[in-house]
C-alpha cells in the first residue's frame, strides 16, 4: 500500500513539474512576442516619413495676375513692342480687343506667360510708359489646395487598385457588376481630381498678365472748327458717293434723254 501511495506522489510531482514549465515556456513565448511587437512599432516610427509640419522645404504654388493701364502715343508700336515681347519669352496672346469713345481709343490684351518670366516682361513694358493709370498685381498661394488634390489622387487610386484585385476574383455576374459600378464611380472621380490638379499647374505655370493701352483722340478734332472740318468732309464724300450712283444708272439716264428730245421733237410739229 505504502509503495502505492509513494508511486501515485512521485506521479503527480512530475506532472506538477510538467506544467510549471509550459507555463514558464508559454510565459516566455508572449514576453518576447511582446518585445518584438514593441520593436516592431518602434521601426515603424522610425519608417514613417517626417510630417509636413517638421518638412523644412516645401514648394510653393503661386499664382501671379497682374492688371496694368497706361497711355501711349502709337497703339501700333505699343501692339507690335508687346507682341514681341510675348513672343520672346514664350508666351501666348489670351485675348484681344480694341475699343473707341468720343476721347479715346484703346487696346486690351490678355498675356499667358510664363511665371518665371512674369517680373521680367512686366519691367520691359514699364520701361516705356511715363505713368501707369493703374496697375494691380496679385499673389494667390495654392500649395495647401494642390498637396489636397495630390493626396486625394493617390488615395482614390490606391482604393482602384483594390477594387482591380477584388475584380480579378469575383466569380458571380452580380459581383463583377457591382464592383465594375463601384469601379466606374471611382473613375470619374479620379478623372475630375486629375483635372483640377492640371488645372491648377497651369495656373501656377503660365501667369496672367491683363494690359490696357489707349491713345487720346486730338482736342481739336472734338472743337467746333474739328467739327465743321469734319461735315466738309463727309459731303465731299456724299459728291463722290452721287456721281458713283449716277455712274451705275447712266443706261436711264440715256434712255430718259432720248425720251426727252422725242417728246419736244412730236410738240414742235404739232404746233
Amino acid at each position: 500500500m505504502r509503495k502505492v501511495f509513494l508511486f501515485i506522489s512521485v506521479l503527480l510531482l512530475a506532472v506538477s513539474c510538467d506544467t510549471n514549465q509550459d507555463r514558464a515556456a508559454e510565459l516566455e513565448t508572449i514576453q518576447f512576442d511582446a518585445k518584438s511587437s514593441r520593436k516592431s512599432i518602434a521601426a515603424q516610427k522610425l519608417e514613417q516619413p517626417p510630417s509636413r509640419n517638421n518638412e523644412t522645404t516645401i514648394q510653393r504654388k503661386l499664382i501671379k495676375t497682374g492688371t496694368i493701364s497706361f497711355e501711349t502715343k502709337d497703339l501700333e508700336k505699343t501692339r507690335t513692342s508687346i507682341v514681341n515681347l510675348v513672343n520672346q519669352n514664350n508666351g501666348y496672346i489670351a485675348s484681344d480687343n480694341e475699343y473707341k469713345s468720343s476721347d479715346r481709343i484703346s487696346s486690351t490684351i490678355s498675356l499667358r506667360v510664363p511665371a518665371e518670366k512674369f517680373d521680367t516682361i512686366l519691367s520691359e513694358i514699364a520701361k516705356g510708359v511715363e505713368k501707369f493709370d493703374s496697375k494691380n498685381i496679385r499673389i494667390s498661394d495654392v500649395t495647401e489646395q494642390f498637396l489636397d488634390f495630390e493626396a486625394r489622387l493617390k488615395t482614390k487610386k490606391a482604393l482602384e487598385a483594390k477594387y482591380l484585385e477584388i475584380l480579378k476574383k469575383a466569380k458571380t455576374v452580380r459581383e463583377i457588376l457591382d464592383v465594375e459600378k463601384e469601379l466606374g464611380n471611382l473613375r470619374s472621380d479620379i478623372e475630375s481630381t486629375e483635372g483640377r490638379l492640371k488645372y491648377l499647374q497651369n495656373q501656377v505655370s503660365f501667369s496672367t498678365l491683363n494690359i490696357t493701352f489707349f491713345k487720346q483722340i486730338v482736342a481739336s478734332e472734338t472743337s467746333f472748327i474739328g467739327k465743321i472740318s469734319k461735315a466738309f468732309k463727309k459731303g465731299f464724300e456724299n459728291v463722290k458717293d452721287f456721281f458713283l450712283y449716277l455712274i451705275n444708272i447712266w443706261p436711264f439716264i440715256i434712255i430718259l434723254f432720248i425720251l426727252f428730245f422725242y417728246v419736244r421733237k412730236r410738240r414742235l410739229r404739232t404746233k
